[in-house]
């Protein structure tokens, strides 16, 4: 049949398995916008209040569900508005498709209203991206863009598409969804060395991240730990692959993870990481970075073995096809010595917060929201002290249920995360932990909620300052506070409800208690402003450049 490339790109779209996409209107998508607003029994559009958010929501939708998310924009500043988004995605390698208009073919190149040369300005911060300049291509383009995000290492892709594209007419053939069948091959020599390698360790160590999450491999990763009695330890990115109350589960490693973690990666022999970088937050000194090791490195992206940290042995796969043919060649061990060292780490080093119920402590607030809230909840963070006492006290047990910013770090990704999560799951709790500096970065996206009735609950954790940065400042900077009290007076319960939204403000957890009991029961988003003190520390903490000998946790 003969269609418009508006249509073809729906077409297209609804071709692989696309439900929502996320966006914001302008001159040069408008004819994508009259397809879908013919089509809209076919995809929801989800209208965010910035582009930012779009992107966020994109991404968000795609850590919740492990589908491909996707957002629209127009040329120029539209286009421009989603950069940070899709360099979010880039960094923590989730898949996303990020859709802009931009002007008429004669046009690029003469500096035209709202032209920029967005595939050049994404180029660094995408897996691949197109510039559609035949409709007759357009078609095959999506389904390629969908191919590259999705496959090997995930990760967003960019398609921008003049406006006499999506005007242009040509015949439409249906092709199906993209199949996405990887195989890698790992040979019975590669399986035996791993395998020897394990049997000959006394004190074997797992370092395990997103890869493990992305392949949904926590459950092959448990038995083998299991079998082979090897503790493990897991970045940011792998929250809830394997419950922290696993006995073999060390907790988070890193700059902010348990000293038990990193005393053992110091001390073992024999270090395995799958589906991990050895990023700069892990590895904070690569020099001193397991020093007594020998480190096998299993990643699906063979760009990352011997980046940052030189290994013994590297096999290139994803974590599931590693893990399950590994497996059969894994020898049933013991290490009780090894573990009895780390039991007595973990009781005399971790570092237990005190409780007090008359105020509200970052520790308490996650245990809370645990305590009043469904198993299955979604967690969704923004990125400073919060990102990092949600990330070491949030209670998850299950994959794709804490989505933060890990890699870029970004500011203000929280709320389009949410909004994200919970489109694609609307009976599902989804929960928006962050901070005061955090929250006015894309605040405005409260309207998006309201305007779709989804019932995010947001919960500030309001100390009043930029508590990361000022934390640093305390620590290394003679308390010299250059910009990390901003004097804000802002009415977060008066601000909610000028949104439509409902707001409260507590002071300790009785109240946030009472708080939560009464957001669980609301159809809409309710905002919690919860006090607390501006000079809690995250800790314990390993500062850049440092090793476990440099760990502050008082």
């Amino acid at each position: 049949m003969v269609k418009n490339g508006a249509e073809i790109l729906i077409d297209a779209l609804v071709e692989q398995g696309v439900d929502t996409i996320f966006g914001y209107p302008g001159g040069a998508v408008l004819n994508i916008y009259d397809a879908l607003y013919k089509n809209s029994d076919r995809i929801r559009h989800i209208l965010t209040a910035h582009e930012q958010g779009a992107a966020h929501a994109a991404d968000g939708y795609a850590r919740a569900t492990g589908k491909v998310g996707v957002c629209l924009a127009t040329s120029g500043p539209g286009a421009t508005n989603l950069v940070t988004g899709i360099a979010t995605a880039y960094m923590d390698s989730i898949p996303m498709v990020a859709i802009t208009g931009n002007v008429g073919t004669s046009l690029i190149g003469r500096d035209s209203f709202q032209e920029v040369y967005i595939a050049g300005i994404t180029m660094p911060i995408t897996k691949h991206n197109f510039v559609v300049r035949d409709v007759e291509e357009l078609a095959d383009t999506v389904r390629d863009a969908f191919r590259i995000a999705a496959s090997g290492r995930p990760g967003p892709v960019l398609i921008d598409i003049p406006k006499d594209i999506t005007a242009a007419k040509c015949e439409f053939i249906p092709k199906g969804k993209v199949e996405i069948n990887e195989t890698y091959e790992i040979s019975d020599e590669e399986l035996q060395t791993v395998a020897d390698m394990i049997a000959a360790s006394e004190r074997p160590m797992i370092y395990y991240g997103g890869g493990v999450e992305t392949s949904d491999a926590g459950d092959m990763l448990l038995q083998l730990q299991r079998k082979a009695d090897i503790p493990s330890a897991h970045t940011m990115m792998a929250i809830g692959c394997i419950p922290d109350t696993e006995p073999l589960s060390l907790g988070m490693i890193g700059m902010h993870g348990t000293v038990s973690a990193a005393w053992a990666v110091e001390r073992c022999d024999l270090l395995v990481c799958i589906g991990a970088r050895f990023s700069d937050r892990v590895a904070t000194n690569t020099k001193r970075f397991a020093p007594s090791a020998k480190v096998i490195h299993v990643d699906i992206d063979d760009a990352e073995i011997n980046k940052n940290i030189g290994v013994d042995y590297a096999i290139v796969s994803d974590a599931e096809t590693f893990l399950e043919k590994v497996m059969p060649y894994i020898k049933e061990a013991k290490h009780d010595a090894w573990r009895a060292q780390i039991t007595e780490w973990q009781t005399k080093l971790d570092y237990v917060p005190k409780d007090d119920e008359s105020v509200i402590h970052p520790h308490q607030l996650l245990r809370t929201v645990a305590e009043e809230t469904p198993e299955d909840t979604i967690i969704a963070t923004d990125v400073g002290q919060h990102q990092l006492w949600s990330a070491q006290y949030n209670g998850r047990k299950h994959v794709r249920q804490f989505l933060t910013s890990g890699g870029l770090g970004t500011m203000g990704f929280g709320y389009g995360a949410a909004l994200g999560a919970q489109v694609a799951f609307p009976d599902r709790t989804v929960v928006h932990i962050t901070g005061d500096g955090s929250f006015h970065m894309n605040l405005n996206e409260i309207c998006t909620a309201v305007s779709y009735n989804l019932p995010v609950i947001t919960i500030i954790m309001n100390n009043r300052v930029l508590g990361n940065v000022r934390q640093w400042q305390t620590m290394f900077y003679g308390s010299r506070y250059s910009q990390t009290d901003p004097h804000r007076k802002t009415d977060y319960v008066k601000l909610a409800d000028a949104f439509g939204a409902r707001g409260v403000r507590v002071t300790n957890i009785a109240e946030l208690r009472d708080a939560l009991r009464e957001a669980m029961k609301r159809t809409g988003p309710v905002l919690i402003d919860a006090q607390i003190d501006k000079d809690e520390r995250v800790l314990p903490m390993i500062p850049a450049g440092g090793t476990v000998d440099d760990l502050v946790t008082e």
